[in-house]
């Protein structure tokens, strides 16, 4: 516990030494989910709710800012967990060849992220209430912590396989516009394409609409916004420790020979002493 707590510590202060990110989370969330349901037209959009079977008829504006909570969400905990890993990558690296243990390291990572996912979720859905009242907050809540999981473990793997900082940003800034632009049935006409299913944050997505829409319990896509984590995990689970491993050569001490085995020992070098120049030259007499 005492190795656990340690890690935790510093997982939790290099995330307290992103000044930027904290910007972000105090004034993005705000201010983007704001305008989405500011810019947004208030007709009604009916859809086809896949998570209930439910054909309802919402807002435009409302179901334009529950997507723009979930871009925020998943954009701030992404670039936290990916500049946390960049930037952290030799410091773990010369921790674990140290002899720190890896598990603890890793689980270290995963309560980070679930800190600072809850903490995202939480002010998303605090700032969604000021704005207009879903009809179930905790459930958005946890649509939003678990969307904020999935992609915070994306940034892991990324933090640990990309080799520039622009290059991690550029991949989960497009993943999450591509991802949750298309399943937004406001501005895209093939929300209801069966290949949306397969997108990282479906499950989050359809969680969060029947939470702000509808009154039915949705725990099955839950369960597939949380199965898109763990196999996430898996990938920053690999990246990290292709990271962290060593680059030394591993040496094997050949084994000594058994006696009576008949297998010869090859003698030790022996030593000669160099003879001193400051010794005199002596004669036997």
């Amino acid at each position: 516990m005492t190795r656990f707590a340690l890690a935790t510590g510093f997982a939790l202060t290099e995330h307290g030494r992103n000044r930027f990110a904290m910007a972000l989370v105090t004034l993005f969330v705000p201010l983007w989910t704001t305008l989405a349901y500011l810019a947004m037209p208030n007709t009604r959009a009916h859809m086809r709710l896949r998570a209930t079977g439910e054909t309802l008829a919402p807002h435009g504006n409302e179901l334009t800012e529950i997507s723009g909570a979930l871009n925020a969400v998943t954009l701030i905990t992404g670039f936290m967990m990916f500049a946390a890993t960049f930037s952290g990558n030799r410091f773990d690296r010369r921790l674990a060849m140290a002899g720190y243990p890896r598990a603890h390291l890793v689980l270290a990572k995963v309560t980070a992220l679930a800190l600072v996912s809850a903490a995202v979720a939480a002010y998303a859905t605090a700032v969604t209430c000021l704005v207009w009242t879903p009809r179930q907050p905790l459930l958005l809540a946890a649509a939003l912590f678990s969307a904020g999981l999935t992609y915070g473990a994306l940034g892991v793997g990324f933090g640990s396989v990309l080799r520039r900082e622009v290059e991690g940003m550029f991949a989960i800034v497009m993943t999450s516009i591509i991802d949750l632009a298309l399943q937004n049935p406001v501005t895209s006409s093939g929300a209801d394409n069966p290949v949306m299913r397969y997108l990282p944050s479906y499950g989050a997505m359809q969680v969060s609409t029947a939470a702000g829409f509808s009154t039915h319990p949705v725990p099955r896509h839950l369960a597939i916004q949380l199965t898109w984590f763990a196999g996430a995990a898996l990938i920053a689970l690999m990246g990290f420790c292709r990271s962290t491993r060593s680059a030394l050569p591993v040496t094997t001490q050949s084994p000594e020979p058994v006696p009576g085995s008949g297998a010869g020992s090859l003698p030790a070098p022996r030593r000669t002493a160099a003879p001193s120049a400051a010794a005199p030259d002596t004669e036997a007499p």
